[in-house]
């Protein structure tokens, strides 16, 4: 993580929050109490701002300075609204592809998910505010700078914006193992949502049940699940041989 995109102490990450500041994650110092402490936990959760406590050591190993007993990492891209980037997308193309990320947790995995996503045309990465990879240094190196070229919307919950998508006439397929449905035997070349799981849940069943379809890929070996990077870049490349 760039030492630039750190904002440290309580105040500081409170201020940065209320100025509107893109806050990606913030990390506080487990079993850290105070009422200023109490005051930043409220403006987090008021603001729906993704936190995780962890040890004193890793607030240490980020940054040298007075921390406080929180760290924030601020994102280095701006977020789109879901209303704002689905309109806009669908204004301007006829067969629009988004790509849902359901607690999707390692920003690599992230980075690579994006590398893709650009590569391949997705128009819009969409992610949920809490429990998901944080779009940081990591995010950045691995997607080679793609990041700063494919809109990502952060969201309350998947389920809304699904629900929102199918409105707006766009098909969503979930990437499952729990299916007998193989990738190939279903129609991509519309306008399309293709949702994937976290590394190692997968995508949540209650996501599943409200799905259009699901869809799996084909696995010959011993091993039952592949990478979530490279299972999301099947699914885009055969969307994108449907569409050629």
């Amino acid at each position: 993580m760039e030492k630039e995109h750190l904002i440290f102490g309580i105040r500081a990450i409170i201020e940065a929050v209320n100025a509107g500041k893109e806050i990606d994650k913030v990390f506080i110092q487990k079993e850290a109490q105070g009422d200023l402490m109490q005051e930043l936990m409220k403006t987090l959760k008021k603001n729906s701002i993704n936190f995780s406590y962890v040890p004193i050591e890793k607030l240490n190993r980020l940054t040298s300075n007075n921390h406080q007993g929180a760290v924030a990492s601020i994102a280095p891209v701006s977020f789109y609204s879901l209303e704002s980037l689905v309109e806009s997308v669908i204004e301007k193309s006829e067969k629009p592809l988004f790509l849902i990320l359901d607690q999707l947790s390692d920003a690599r995995n992230f980075g690579a998910i994006i590398r893709t996503a650009e590569c391949t045309g997705v128009d819009g990465i969409i992610i949920q505010k809490q429990g998901s990879a944080p779009v940081n240094g990591d995010t950045v190196k691995t997607s080679a700078g793609a990041v700063f070229n494919v809109p990502i919307c952060k969201v309350d919950h998947i389920k809304d914006a699904i629900f929102y998508l199918q409105g707006s006439g766009v098909k969503t397929v979930a990437a499952t193992e729990k299916t007998e449905s193989l990738l190939y035997d279903i129609d991509l070349s519309g306008p399309l949502a293709i949702i994937m799981g976290s590394e190692d849940k997968g995508v949540n069943p209650s996501v599943l049940k409200i799905v259009d379809e699901k869809a799996k890929l084909p696995m010959f070996g011993t091993i039952s699940s592949l990478n979530v990077s490279v299972a999301c870049g099947a699914f885009l490349y055969e969307t994108v041989r449907q569409r050629s």
